[in-house]
């Protein structure tokens, strides 16, 4: 579909599938919730039966149409068997969400071995393992899509006590970046977007467990507020959506500012 005549509205998403890894919680339902209601079909995925089911629930009271397919993203096969799924439900896919994610804070000095495996496996493996079979498969079928990979700007100027994010995330945005290009003769387009602090019930639990710690975040974002998991939603579709058919490789950032305002002399943003 050319930029002259693709659609710039929900129209656009109309019978389309998309997998949503993490999509039981927070970002990743709010943008499964999305996709259905700008009349995708989406196919939710997680290690949490029962949350996969409500998020279901959820777009099956709007009238919408959605799948869970509880899911390991570590494990290769068991992605493999995601996508056959989704098509064997809906006859066709056209795109995916990596959001399944994993995090906690520690000292990188202090961090196992597990705990380091156990994010990367999620978050960059997992990652490269769903975007590889939702490939496959739409160079199978001779159609294009869009893959979009929710990552964090700590990806490029990393975080003291999130080491094993921080080297997941980046490696989820060179393998963005690397496979851009490589899967863009195929029509098939690669995008991240890096949401910062988010009001979500998982990362607030892993990041900010105490009134104390939320302040200092909440301090840290220069518009002064946490963002909602649909503004990260709406910006989500936009990069699937055919209005953005000739971006690729990129990362749009939604953090308030957060990164760019790290202070150090005095201070210099306007008050009311």
């Amino acid at each position: 579909m050319s930029p002259e005549t693709a659609p710039h509205s929900g129209a656009e998403f109309a019978d389309r599938t998309y997998i949503v890894t993490g999509g039981g919680s927070g970002i990743g339902r709010a943008i499964a919730l999305a996709l259905a209601e700008a009349g995708a079909r989406p196919v939710v995925a997680g290690r949490t039966p029962e949350r996969l089911d409500e998020t279901v629930a959820l777009i099956e009271k709007t009238g919408r149409s959605a799948l869970a397919v509880p899911t390991d993203v570590r494990d290769p096969q068991a992605v493999d068997a995601l996508v056959a799924a989704a098509v064997d439900r809906y006859g066709r896919l056209d795109g995916l969400v990596n959001n399944a994610a994993g995090n906690f804070v520690v000292p990188g000095i202090d961090l196992s071995p597990n705990g380091w495996r156990a994010v990367v496996d999620i978050v960059l493996n997992g990652s490269y393992y769903c975007t590889r079979a939702v490939a496959r498969h739409l160079r199978e079928e001779g159609r294009g899509g869009s893959i979009l990979s929710v990552i964090a700007s700590y990806a490029w100027h990393g975080h003291p006590g999130t080491v094993h994010s921080a080297a997941a995330k980046a490696g989820v945005l060179a393998m963005t970046r690397t496979l851009a290009v490589e899967l863009a003769p195929l029509g098939i387009r690669l995008n991240c977007v890096a949401p910062g602090p988010t009001e979500t019930d998982g990362a607030g639990a892993a990041l900010w467990a105490t009134p104390e710690a939320r302040a200092g975040v909440l301090a840290s974002v220069p518009a002064g507020r946490f963002a909602a998991p649909s503004e990260v939603a709406d910006t989500a579709l936009f990069l699937l959506s055919d209005r953005a058919s000739y971006l690729t490789g990129e990362c749009l950032t939604l953090d308030g500012g957060q990164w760019l305002g790290k202070q150090i002399y005095g201070r210099t943003t306007a008050t009311a």
